[in-house]
């Protein structure tokens, strides 16, 4: 669907839709009757063509209408979408366009005009939003499209609440209903509009915290449950649920695949380097940084080459054809990354089941990451909590023992605190410079997790080995037996968050051995 905006000033849902382009609609231009607009040079910034046609003082509102009317003639458009367009529209203009929508900052009827967010101050209401509506010859009264709510607080003035009305409640509302009408979900009948795609059902289209279904899916984490996707408009962190599948006629990404690429592209966030992951069942099976993502790659790969058979690949740089290569080597399920050259795609694409995901960018590390909390379902309500995105510096390490860690082993301590996040509670990352050897996860006896994660760099690393390596926990040792294992192993450091009643007879065991030990304060449990 092809779309022409008109804004006055900045346009920002303009600019939100453009750059989510929902149900695949492309502005073919925006207008503006402000030759200062911003949105001009935001336009520019996205090619999206821009015409200004400003009304004179003294110019009848049809005659300026007939103008833009002109303006807009060489441009093909399907649906006119208006953003702060501070002029009533005639049906000079409405009756020689498509369909015209509007945003409006709140819940109409209630609060119409150009003073809403006083109104709804002032009405003293737990509850605004923002309506998007069909265009009609009154102001503020067309058909309702959408509507998305948001809650009013105590200290809220007209600046916060009008900026969380834009992010919360139009930033959602406003694509949902571009989407619809893109795709053929939403029309205009006669003086009301007919939305299809709003229809009850047991897996809904909406949910109250504004989610939209962006896919149906053959069955959740097993065939006898059914699942859907819900995706948040709103979101700007490159995520899986908004991800291009670059390669038609693959199978479609199933419960499984989306939960584990999405905690296969979280932890390749963690890294400003060129880094790699190859996960399965949320898990790491393997993690590394390094000078190239071939390399990187292959060092995450060589963590446990067997475990990834089957799994999920990401990759925080553009994948280039040598790690394509690399890849293909063995079946994956599916590749997130921040982009792809010709020739990788080439290589990825030939493959029949894999699937090959785009989540925009070129470059994706910690300054990326923009959802502050995470949530996750139980029975009768939610669990949310604030995202994990705490790891330690250098500057952050105790050292507890009489051994110190040399710079080296404390650099592997910080990268393996980042990949440790990403592992299920119990568990143990064992590294060596920047990259993973054996990693051991979700046992309900943590010194089983350090005889896992020795067995896995024991028996299942290619050219690696436990011997050497710096161990991280991400909770305390209760007793000194854990450090009794890695000794065994032959770690030389250890990382863990400590606190224990036991911490002393825990140090006193790695003197015992020479192991270098540093405490984070902090712990990092991933329990779902």
């Amino acid at each position: 669907m092809k779309l022409a905006g008109m804004a006055s000033n900045r346009g920002r849902n303009l600019l939100h839709i453009a750059d989510r382009a929902p149900g695949g609609a492309e502005f073919s231009v925006i207008v503006t009757n402000d030759a200062d607009a911003p949105v001009l040079a935001a336009a520019a910034e996205r090619d999206i063509p821009t015409e200004v046609v400003e009304r004179d003082a003294d110019e009848l509102r049809e005659a300026h209408e007939e103008r833009v009317l002109d303006a807009l003639e060489g441009y093909d458009f399907d649906l006119v979408t208006l953003d702060g367009y501070m002029r009533v529209l005639t049906g000079t203009f409405r009756d020689a366009t498509p369909t015209t929508l509007n945003v409006h900052p709140s819940l109409l009827p209630s609060f119409p005009g150009a003073d809403a967010h006083e109104q709804v101050l002032d009405a003293d209401v737990s509850v605004t939003g923002a309506t998007v509506h069909v265009v009609t010859e009154a102001v503020d009264e067309g058909p309702v499209v959408t509507q998305e709510p948001v809650a009013v607080y105590e200290d809220d003035d007209v600046a916060s609440l009008k900026e969380r009305v834009l992010h919360d409640a139009e930033f959602k509302a406003y694509p949902r209903a571009v989407k619809w009408f893109a795709e053929g979900e939403a029309e205009l009948v006669g003086d009301e509009v007919a939305v299809t795609a709003d229809a009850a059902a047991e897996l809904p289209l909406r949910r109250i915290e504004g989610a939209d279904r962006t896919a149906d899916l053959r069955y959740g984490e097993n065939p006898h449950q059914d699942a859907a996707v819900y995706g948040d408009a709103s979101c700007e962190e490159p995520s899986v649920v908004a991800a291009e599948q670059l390669n038609e006629g693959a199978k479609a990404l199933s419960y499984n695949n989306y939960n584990d690429a999405d905690g296969a592209l979280s932890l390749i966030k963690e890294f400003e380097r060129p880094a790699a992951a190859a996960i399965k069942h949320t898990n790491p099976a393997g993690c590394a940084t390094a000078d190239t993502l071939a390399e990187a790659y292959a060092d995450a790969l060589a963590t446990d080459p067997m475990s990834a058979f089957g799994g999920i690949v990401s990759l925080n740089r553009t994948c280039d054809e040598e790690t394509a290569e690399l890849i293909v080597d063995s079946f994956k399920e599916v590749v997130v990354a921040p982009g792809y050259t010709d020739d990788a795609l080439d290589v990825l694409t030939a493959q029949e089941n894999l699937r090959v995901l785009d989540v925009g960018g070129d470059e994706l590390g910690p300054d990326v990451v923009s959802e502050t909390y995470t949530d996750q379902s139980l029975v009768g309500g939610r669990l949310v909590q604030e995202r994990d995105t705490w790891a330690p510096e250098p500057d952050d390490l105790e050292v507890v023992t009489e051994a110190e860690p040399t710079e080296a082993q404390i650099e592997t301590m910080c990268f393996s605190w980042r990949v440790l996040k990403h592992v299920m509670s119990n568990g143990i990352v064992l590294a060596k410079d920047t990259e993973t050897v054996g990693v051991g996860m979700g046992q309900v006896s943590r010194v089983d997790a350090v005889r896992l994660a020795a067995m896995k760099a024991e028996e299942h690393a290619e050219d690696k080995g436990p011997e050497g390596s710096v161990m991280a926990s991400d909770a305390f040792f209760p007793f000194p037996d854990a450090v009794e294992e890695a000794a065994k192993a032959g770690v030389d450091a250890i990382v863990q968050p400590g606190g224990s009643n036991n911490d002393e007879a825990v140090i006193e065991t790695a003197n015992e051995h020479g192991i270098a030990m540093a405490f984070t304060g902090n712990r990092t449990f991933r329990h779902s």
